[in-house]
């Protein structure tokens, strides 16, 4: 996919904090924050692919990185505070975009691996969330991430689909807990995205078949496509816009 068109004036100088930013998905939106001027830092847990990233986008000091385990709540808290003084004092997007669909079959599921599924999926949502609106003024964004998944009722890992559609509820929610200080919550909804780790893990040539014929757009969706609207979501150009599910799939529900 081409580089995104807009330049959102609007962006530049701003504080963003990006979880499970080195690969995948958040990879491209902390390169595409940092082509829009902003001031961004993220965490993740693979140091590897961090540095590699902060080398290839060679941002200086309007890039830093923090090695957190999201399941931790205590660090991850502790890590979006320390980001905000870091850069800056404050925040002014946070995106949460950190998980893992890792497939289980039902008949399988335990309590354990349930309760770790949603200490990866789910609650970094809510408790991150918390952290980044006390660091957060009138203006600001936070994004949390969900999927079609659960639309799709896709078979398979019914512990990330659920907790896919829990983070639809608590963006609404959230969105009226914060309207009052000026602070939108909404959420951005992605489809079948053509990720490395999607490529090797899960996708198969007939899966692949599947998403075109399901699609009404017929075409693979990418990072970008993601990413593009995550841009319109954290610029002043979406400030009416709060509660929401933004749904960037090419048409597959």
């Amino acid at each position: 996919m081409p580089k995104l068109s807009n330049i959102y004036s609007s962006l530049r100088g701003k504080a963003v904090f990006v979880t499970g930013g080195a690969s995948g998905i958040g990879a491209a939106l902390v390169s595409e924050f940092v082509e829009q001027g902003c001031v961004v830092g993220f965490l993740d847990i693979d140091d590897a692919a961090a540095a590699e990233l902060r080398q290839r986008l060679n941002a200086r000091d309007r890039l830093r990185y923090w090695n957190c385990d999201i399941r931790d709540v205590a660090a991850l808290q502790a890590t979006i505070a320390t980001a905000a003084n870091a850069l800056g004092g404050k925040l002014d997007v946070y995106v949460g975009n950190a998980a893992n669909d890792v497939r289980h079959a039902f008949d399988e599921l335990t309590p354990e691996f349930w309760d770790n599924n949603q200490a990866i999926n789910l609650r970094p949502q809510v408790f991150g969330a918390q952290a980044a609106a006390r660091v957060m003024g009138a203006g600001g964004s936070i994004i949390t991430m969900g999927s079609v998944s659960w639309m799709r009722r896709r078979k398979g890992f019914v512990s990330y689909t659920t907790s896919k559609a829990a983070i639809h509820g608590f963006t609404r929610t959230l969105a009226q807990e914060l309207g009052e200080r000026g602070i939108r919550v909404n959420c951005v909804v992605p489809g079948a995205i053509k990720t490395d780790k999607q490529m090797a893990q899960v996708v198969t040539p007939q899966l692949e078949k599947e998403f075109i014929d399901n699609q009404a757009l017929k075409f693979r969706l990418e990072a970008e496509d993601v990413v593009a609207m995550m841009m319109f979501l954290a610029s002043d150009d979406a400030r009416g816009c709060s509660g929401q599910a933004f749904i960037v799939d090419g048409g597959i529900v």
